[in-house]
């Protein structure tokens, strides 16, 4: 009687770890894909708001224009450009903006 006991018990035993072993592994997993989710938003988070720093300010990028540009800009009317269509055996100049 004694024997099956023990037995029973180690049969017990080894289905408990067994189990116990098998969640840990699983819990695991989801930790690993959760920590590399986290760390992909993270970059992800961090280039915008870079992009948002330096894009949506304007006065970020009129000092920037005063520290770094020299050169002197100027407005131009866009209905005043142009494309060029280069065809085969001739230059086609058509009006980039319609004037409608």
């Amino acid at each position: 009687m004694k024997k099956y006991f023990v037995t029973l018990l180690i049969v017990f035993l080894i289905s408990f770890t067994t189990l116990v072993k098998n969640s840990s592994k699983k819990l695991e997993s989801e930790i690993y894909n959760k920590k590399e989710n986290i760390i992909l938003l993270d970059k992800n988070y961090n280039l915008i708001l870079l992009e948002n720093n330096y894009l949506t300010s304007p006065k970020k990028l009129f000092s920037y224009h005063e520290d770094f540009i020299q050169k002197e800009y100027y407005s131009i009317n866009i209905l005043n450009l142009n494309k060029i269509k280069f065809l085969k055996d001739k230059i086609e100049i058509q009006k980039f903006i319609k004037n409608e």
